[in-house]
């Protein structure tokens, strides 16, 4: 996790899925998957503090209160900087104050006095990006974190922030169906010896062998608005997969694992989070990691799902505030 940083698990888990973001769960489910990810070595866990509205931080919290050794197995992340105003609109606030307060609460919220990892969820605009890597720093320092990130930020923004303090992640959305990471972010993560945290490696169920099914996604509200789950792209990218699918099947193994595997071979540094609320599923996506795909399995995996395949871009234009376009 970053040059100098701790040795983790290839993957991690991305624990928005331990709230109802893609479907209903509960904490039992989540313990299980916490359960699982000890038997199987994954370490790393990555949540947010606007996860189910701090829900996410407190089902980790009641799994360390329940098993206080567990925490020292685990290699945990969090974000904040994710706001709203007096007139509830919301807003992206990277002040020191800010930053410190919400820390404050997922230590609270999760039983522990130090986090792994820190990021800033949402970058400021109207902030130099300098003083905001200052204000991570400062958490450092205090001993709230051990090292500080970035979500969603583009490679020149990395730059000029890791000259101010070592940068150990910036998690990005990337996966077979979104490869924008690879027009700078991934060069540049490689360079400054920082982890690519790979979100949403699945395409949010779609490179799995069992895409949500159409009458669940009017019920979640992200994907009801996300382009790519909005006809008619919805159906162009259910059967462009299907290819994959297809593909996974013939090479003897889950499309899930298959999609992990390929972003595990684009780099040492990129660190994928699926996150899933079944413990049957998760197995499928650790599967990926004993996978090792010759140059001509990525070929035909290139030949199915070529760059630029997907229907649909991965943000509608709300989604799309706060992430820094860079291509």
């Amino acid at each position: 996790m970053g040059r100098d940083g701790p040795k983790i698990s290839s993957i991690g888990i991305g624990a928005m899925s331990f709230s109802d973001f893609y479907g209903p769960t509960d904490e039992a489910a989540s313990h299980a998957i916490l359960d699982t990810a000890q038997d199987l070595g994954v370490t790393h866990i990555d949540t947010s503090n606007v996860y189910g509205m701090g829900r996410s931080e407190t089902v980790i919290g009641t799994y360390f209160k329940a098993q206080p050794e567990a925490r020292a197995q685990f290699h945990i992340a969090t974000k904040a900087a994710i706001s709203r105003d007096n007139d509830g609109n919301r807003v992206f606030d990277n002040s020191a104050m800010h930053l410190e307060a919400e820390l404050d609460k997922s230590l609270k919220r999760m039983g522990i006095e130090q986090v792994d990892l820190f990021y800033i969820h949402r970058r400021d605009a109207d902030m130099v990006i300098e003083e905001a890597t200052q204000n991570l720093a400062r958490l450092v320092q205090s001993g709230k974190t051990r090292a500080i990130g970035f979500s969603e930020i583009a490679p020149s923004t990395l730059r000029r922030a890791a000259a101010v303090h070592p940068i150990a992640a910036v998690q990005s959305e990337y996966s077979l169906s979104t490869r924008s990471p690879e027009m700078g972010l991934v060069q540049v993560c490689a360079e400054l010896g920082t982890a690519l945290v790979a979100f949403s490696p699945v395409a949010r169920s779609l490179l799995t062998d069992n895409p949500l099914a159409r009458a669940t996604i009017p019920g979640l509200s992200f994907l009801a608005g996300n382009p790519r789950f909005m006809e008619p792209n919805l159906s162009a990218n259910l059967e462009a997969t299907e290819r994959f699918r297809k593909l996974a099947a013939e090479m003897q193994t889950p499309a899930a694992a298959l999609a992990i595997s390929w972003l595990l071979h684009q780099g040492d540094h990129v660190i994928p989070i699926p996150g899933t609320r079944s413990v049957s599923h998760f197995h499928e996506l650790v599967a990926g990691v004993d996978l090792s795909l010759s140059s001509d399995d990525l070929a035909r995996m290139e030949q199915v799902l070529p760059i630029g395949w997907a229907h649909g871009d991965r943000y509608n234009q709300g989604q799309w505030i706060g992430p820094e376009r860079y291509c």
